[in-house]
């Protein structure tokens, strides 16, 4: 359906360009990791984009197919670089809002997203990753792992 390529140089202190030049960015380790931190992204945002971006767009697509009205939606995804001895992993919360929903629906339309969306299938059995429904307006939460 869709395919892209980004290069990296240089890694963690390096640069990224897509091939069609939309992203061109400088790659710079952050202050809490060492670096020398700055206006420059990393890859742990630009996974978090990735990321939320996709699952917005699965849960766009999941409120339409059980037949719902467009509703209003965000996601953050709040991206972890652990580090065990040389090892290092990832995780990821994904916090969902949902306008003119209740927190119950809200629940099971973020859970559809979560069975649909591509990023939530590669990192399935992978990584930790855990969903919260937060209300649209009044940020009650609801917490599902």
């Amino acid at each position: 359906m869709y395919t892209t390529k980004v290069t990296a140089d240089g890694g963690r202190n390096g640069r990224v360009r897509s091939e069609d030049g939309i992203i061109d960015l400088n790659i710079k380790i952050p202050k809490e990791m060492g670096g020398p931190g700055g206006a420059y992204t990393n890859p742990e945002q630009l996974f978090a984009a990735g990321y939320a971006a996709c699952f917005d767009s699965a849960l766009q697509f999941v409120i339409l197919k059980e037949g719902l009205k467009q509703k209003a939606s965000s996601v953050e995804a709040e991206v972890t670089l652990h580090r065990k001895e040389l090892e290092f992993d990832l995780s990821v919360k994904l916090t969902v809002r949902i306008k003119d929903v209740d927190l119950a629906t809200a629940r099971m339309l973020a859970s559809l997203a979560h069975a649909t969306c591509p990023y939530s299938k590669a990192t399935k059995g992978n990584i930790k990753v855990e969903l919260e429904v937060v209300d649209f307006v009044s940020s009650e939460v609801q917490s599902e792992n």
